[in-house]
């Protein structure tokens, strides 16, 4: 990829170029806890988003698409935003550094990814990072990583129109190899835990599908958390989201809230736990004690907030029947993939079968991709 860029690079802007790069991110557990104030678990992945840049000294950026094979540009005095939607993704970084008091001035860029479209693995997050990472360092500006994960989370917000939480630009700012972050979505206080899990692979399983129902899913879903935090509140005021509820608060307002709403509320409060269970576990060096609790998480996640769909369940079933370690479905849910925690010598069985399994039920072929943990937004 590096060779790709610098080739591209040295024909459109000559010599003198930095190279940077940022990750996408895995996130192991604590899945639908961030809209809740609860803990999220996530890793930088080694697959990202890789630029060379140099200013140009002018106040015009001059950018360059390897993937989307495009060409685009925009003047920093002027507020017009570029057409083309990635190049949306640059602008913005450059708008919300500037709104941070960061200087930025006209540079040329090429760049390229590796990360899988459409596998929830944040390949936006990644561009985001790497040039807020880049445009910090090239024009002195020292802002923290803090900045530079709410920068690429504004970009989304304010330029891109996805109104995303931090976990993702979190994770690709802060992201150490070997190491997983547990990150309070409440007070954003985190802690790296160790993650090398020797005899094991992280692979994920791509369904290669994603169905309609997730957007209003996602909304009604949270809709639910909030009216039971809301029931829990009036007899506990210091309750402010559910991640602060003990199970025992939530079994005192069973009258007062639905059935649905309960579960839901079941499932946010059981997840907090089962990051703190995988935190403790990692600490230990358990991998089978993290790997239940993926597959718990996943029941949650079917059973209880219902945002699962046949294909992740399929692969779920498939996994835990192969006396695979952990498994479970991963991100928003009603599609995308399965995390799994692999022994090495079970790893070539379970993915060839799973793969065969999947296309004999489904009649269309899985994606197969292996991650390691690995840093996130660097200077190379």
């Amino acid at each position: 990829m590096k060779n790709r860029i610098h080739g591209k690079f040295l024909s459109l802007f000559g010599e003198g170029g930095v190279f940077y790069a940022a990750a996408g991110r895995v996130n192991l557990i604590g899945e639908h806890t961030d809209y809740n104030g609860g803990y999220v678990f996530p890793g930088a992945i080694d697959k990202g988003v890789m630029a060379e840049i140099k200013p140009n000294g002018t106040t015009v950026t001059r950018l360059f698409s390897i993937d989307f094979d495009e060409y685009a540009e925009f003047d920093l005095a002027s507020d017009a935003v570029p057409s083309q939607h990635w190049a949306r993704y640059v602008y913005g970084v450059c708008r919300e550094t500037e709104k941070r008091g960061g200087k930025v001035a006209g540079f040329d860029a090429v760049f390229s990814g590796d990360v899988p479209a459409g596998a929830g693995l944040s390949s936006s997050a990644a561009l985001e990072s790497c040039f807020a990472f880049a445009l910090d360092d090239l024009n002195g500006n020292g802002l923290s990583r803090f900045d530079l994960a709410r920068i690429g989370q504004s970009t989304e917000h304010n330029y891109c129109g996805v109104k995303c939480g931090i976990m993702d630009q979190f994770a690709s700012c802060f992201g150490k190899a070997g190491q997983l972050i547990r990150l309070d979505c409440k007070t954003l206080e985190y802690k790296y835990f160790p993650f090398n899990p020797e005899g094991y692979r992280l692979v994920l399983l791509d369904t290669c599908v994603k169905h309609k129902l997730a957007d209003s899913a996602y909304n009604k879903r949270r809709e639910s958390c909030e009216r039971a935090a809301a029931a829990i509140r009036k007899n506990h005021p210091e309750v402010e989201f559910l991640s602060d509820c003990k199970r025992l608060w939530l079994d005192e307002v069973r009258s007062e809230i639905s059935g649905e709403d309960f579960i839901r509320a079941e499932y946010v409060i059981g997840e907090v736990q089962r990051v703190l269970d995988v935190c403790d576990a990692l600490e230990r060096g358990d991998y089978e004690t993290v790997g239940e609790m993926m597959y718990q998480t996943h029941f949650g996640l079917s059973r209880l907030y219902e945002v699962s769909c046949p294909e992740l369940d399929f692969l779920a079933s498939t996994a835990r029947r192969m006396e695979v370690t952990g498994s479970r479905m991963m991100g928003g849910g009603f599609g995308g993939c399965t995390i799994n925690l692999v022994k090495n010598e079970l790893y070539d069985k379970f993915t060839s079968t799973a793969a065969a399994l999947y296309r004999e039920k489904f009649g269309h072929d899985l994606k197969i991709y292996d991650v390691v943990i690995s840093d996130g937004a660097r200077k190379l």
